[in-house]
């Protein structure tokens, strides 16, 4: 997602703090994604200039699940629904995909740049998004990971539900609704998925944690821990099969940051992060966004990410 618009408004960068790195958390983070773990723990380097990187706290366990609608049907709330498989160690889990933006997001500015509460303030609904120089959209990108995220976790035996399949709704949802389908869904985990759209020679990915938001109808105080752990284990695996490296601008090289400026992040009951997969307008990272066979390898280190964080393992 480009950070050119009202949902990806610039936070203040932080000041550096100190603080113990959990033995649990070590156990979690092999490799290389250890070590920014570390670098996170201990507050080195400070914030980038436009989002704060922290550690959030940990918290409590995250909602339980139920199941959505038959596949290709509509589910209570209108959005496309997918049934799982019989059988799977994520049977009984339900996951909800947020592809970032929607392709008819150009065609609707009135109905995307209406206000919308998330909790903290007002913002427009959504953003149109960002785009190769060569003109390849995030939403095109966005959505066409969620599927082949979709087919993997299904593999699992997870019932998954995405917040839009590109043809229904027409543009959006708002990204309040975007968090409301995964709180209705009582999702395990929820994942909005997104590229970045910054200066050429930024490179890399990074996620995207909640902040602590106790204010109007934002509580993420339950889901902070919890998401926390979702998103090391989604970063260690997406490194591992992409091989794309931690943000080299954003999150002070640990490939996080914490965010208390995001509806779809303020909104959320359940455990949720974003992921920025990598700079569409940087010429190395859009070589990779656009190829089919690295979308493929994005969206298997997610799963495995995922599926890490729901067996506990």
């Amino acid at each position: 997602m480009s950070y050119v618009g009202p949902e990806f408004e610039p936070s203040q960068p932080r000041r550096p703090r100190r603080g113990p790195l959990t033995v649990a958390l070590a156990a979690l983070v092999p490799g290389a994604l250890l070590g920014w773990v570390v670098y996170e723990a201990v507050g080195g380097g400070g914030g980038s200039d436009r989002a704060a990187a922290r550690t959030p706290a940990a918290g409590t366990a995250h909602a339980s699940p139920t199941s959505s609608a038959p596949a290709g049907s509509p589910s209570d709330d209108g959005k496309r629904a997918s049934g799982a498989p019989s059988s799977g160690p994520l049977k009984g889990k339900v996951v909800v995909i947020d592809p970032g933006h929607n392709q008819g997001n150009f065609q609707h500015a009135t109905e995307i740049n209406r206000k919308v509460d998330i909790g903290t303030n007002k913002k427009e609904c959504d953003t149109t998004g960002t785009s190769t120089n060569a003109g390849y959209t995030e939403a095109r990108f966005t959505l066409d990971v969620a599927h082949r995220l979709r087919t993997l976790l299904q593999q699992q035996g997870a019932t998954v539900q995405l917040t839009h399949d590109g043809d229904s709704p027409a543009w959006g949802p708002c990204v309040d609704e975007r968090a409301r389908i995964g709180n209705s869904a009582h999702a395990d985990a929820a994942i909005s998925l997104h590229a970045d759209g910054s200066a050429a020679g930024n490179r890399g990915f990074h996620v995207i944690l909640p902040g602590s938001v106790h204010a109007g109808a934002a509580d993420t105080r339950k889901i902070v821990g919890p998401s926390h752990d979702l998103g090391v284990r989604v970063a260690s695996s997406f490194l591992r099969d992409t091989g794309e490296p931690p943000s080299n601008y954003q999150g002070a090289g640990t490939g996080f940051v914490t965010r208390t400026d995001l509806g779809g992040l303020n909104l959320s009951t359940v455990p949720k992060v974003f992921i920025e997969c990598g700079n569409m307008r940087d010429s190395k990272d859009a070589a990779l966004l656009t190829s089919g066979a690295w979308r493929q390898k994005a969206a298997q280190g997610i799963s495995e990410g995922i599926v890490s964080f729901l067996r506990g393992s």
